[in-house]
């Protein structure tokens, strides 16, 4: 299927073949490689898999589908204190920010029980965040996020940019593991898992600043 077939089917709101889920495009039907790819919908915050066809075709942006880069980066120069932290208002450890472009401002995501859940407070904190860091908000709206893991100890937060479908596997994990108040071991074996590969295949921002994402699959 071209890519014109696809924006044609986009436009008429026509839905693509009935197949098994996660092995076919959402888009085309087409069969999906091993590493398959991601979009956004930036309307309903819904993932959709995609082939690599599909996901190049929507790298530029300009439509309510993204693609979700693959870059990984760490923030080694971060330095956040336990007062700094705790003014995020964050009652679990682990937290994820991304700039959401409907809202056009950045939202607070936190794993739950429930899954996802947002903080409606105030992000002033982030905003302090920004002016003292300004290169953590280099992540490209909607598709990356900043995730930061605060259970380090006097070592403060650990911080990454990551691909926002990162962020929300998380969640996934940790919601089908979680078991009482905090979570359980399970739960945290996982956390503990997720973030061993995410420091592996996190590069240091070079000077501070991340290189700008790929189109990559």
């Amino acid at each position: 299927m071209t890519a014109l077939t696809v924006l044609a089917r986009i436009r008429r709101g026509t839905p693509a073949p009935v197949v098994i889920a996660g092995e076919r495009c959402d888009l085309c039907g087409e069969l999906l490689a091993d590493e398959q790819g991601h979009l956004v919908d930036v309307e309903t915050r819904a993932l959709r898999c995609s082939c690599r066809p599909c996901y190049l075709l929507f790298t530029a942006g300009g439509t309510r589908l993204r693609s979700v880069p693959d870059r990984y980066v760490s923030f080694p120069d971060v330095r956040l204190s336990a007062a700094q932290w705790d003014a995020f208002q964050i009652p679990v450890g682990v937290a994820f920010f991304f700039l959401n472009s409907s809202l056009s401002r950045v939202v607070a995501l936190y794993p739950s029980p429930a899954g996802a859940t947002e903080s409606l407070l105030p992000l002033d904190a982030w905003s302090e965040l920004e002016r003292t860091y300004p290169d953590v908000a280099a992540m490209a709206p909607d598709v990356e996020a900043l995730l930061m893991h605060s259970e380090r100890g006097d070592a403060g937060p650990e911080c990454y940019l990551v691909p926002i479908d990162a962020c929300y596997e998380l969640v996934g994990r940790l919601r089908s593991t979680w078991r009482g108040f905090d979570g359980g071991a399970d739960a945290r074996q996982q956390l503990a898992a997720f973030f061993a590969r995410v420091r592996e295949r996190a590069v240091p921002a070079s000077g501070g600043r991340p290189s700008p994402p790929e189109a990559s699959l």
